[in-house]
């Protein structure tokens, strides 16, 4: 229990470094903007059709691809500026307890903060929506016009139609709120490991790469660049959907039934596994890390 309350402990001070903290306000500022940049087709859509949306639609809508994910994880880079979190109450807290404590409490600080940032984007994608939606658990009229009249390829889901078949609205927003947290956990910690071991720029420029391999491997770009014919488009499709962390983070990129494509169970198991393994990466990168403590002064 002493250890927990230590790891909590290391995790609840970087916590306090948000009050009034200039990059942390800027950050979700920043989120709101991208929310409302990424929802406004769909809100003008149903403007345009006077029709009603479900709660939780414009979050589905907006965050079932790709590119959003994207971005979103992007700026969620901007919160974890400071890696690796070394602060003034660092030797206090390496004399009090070990390297090891140390940073399982910053480990647990990236996922109660990526926890968090996440759900700020889902309450802002909601309450853009608000004045034009309902929260009953049922798909709404907009949905099964974007669903089955094809109108819904610039705004929606491009697997809609089973969406609207297979689940519920507050299940699938679930589902892809889950699948974005695995995948910007990952790449947070990541980031926190390759910092560690090779300073902030390699934390910073591994976690570009990362993402730039996630929008290159995209199944439309592969296409174009290749001109692939329809069959290979197919097993490109499924290669880059098994390939990429960023299309298995993407809720239409997983099979329900259809083709060869991962299922969700099998999305959550690779990325649990990939998560685990990176915090063992951490915890013996913590062991050779210099500390440097100039920084912190002043």
């Amino acid at each position: 229990m002493k250890r927990f309350r230590q790891i909590f402990s290391v995790a609840g001070f970087n916590f306090r470094q948000w009050h009034r903290n200039p990059r942390i306000i800027v950050t979700f500022v920043l989120a709101f903007i991208l929310c409302f940049l990424l929802s406004d087709k769909a809100v003008k859509f149903a403007e345009l059709y006077a029709t009603s949306m479900q709660i939780a639609e414009p979050f589905v809508w907006t965050f079932g691809d790709a590119n959003s994910i994207l971005l979103s994880s992007l700026l969620l880079l901007l919160l974890f500026a400071d890696m690796p979190f070394i602060n003034p109450s660092t030797p206090f807290y390496l004399l009090r307890t070990d390297r090891k404590t140390w940073i399982l409490g910053q480990g647990v600080y990236v996922i109660l903060t990526t926890f968090l940032y996440l759900v700020f984007i889902l309450l802002s994608t909601s309450i853009l929506c608000m004045r034009q939606s309902f929260v009953g658990n049922l798909w709404s009229e907009t949905a099964a016009i974007l669903a089955y009249s094809g109108l819904g390829q610039d705004v929606a889901l491009p697997a809609l139609v089973k969406t609207l078949e297979m689940t519920q609205p507050y299940n699938c927003m679930l589902t892809i709120f889950l699948l974005m947290m695995l995948y910007t956990l990952f790449l947070a910690l990541i980031m926190l490991w390759m910092t560690l071991k090779k300073g902030f720029m390699g934390g910073v420029v591994t976690a570009l790469a990362f993402s730039l391999y996630g929008f290159l491997l995209n199944p439309e770009t592969i296409r174009t660049i290749f001109r692939l014919p329809d069959p290979l488009t197919y097993k490109a499709n499924v290669a880059v959907g098994w390939l990429s962390p960023l299309n298995q983070a993407t809720y239409h990129m997983h099979n329900f039934g259809y083709d060869l494509l991962p299922k969700l169970w099998q999305t959550y198991l690779i990325f649990g596994g990939l998560v685990i393994l990176v915090f063992f990466l951490l915890l013996r990168a913590a062991r050779h890390y210099s500390f440097n403590f100039l920084e912190t002064e002043g």
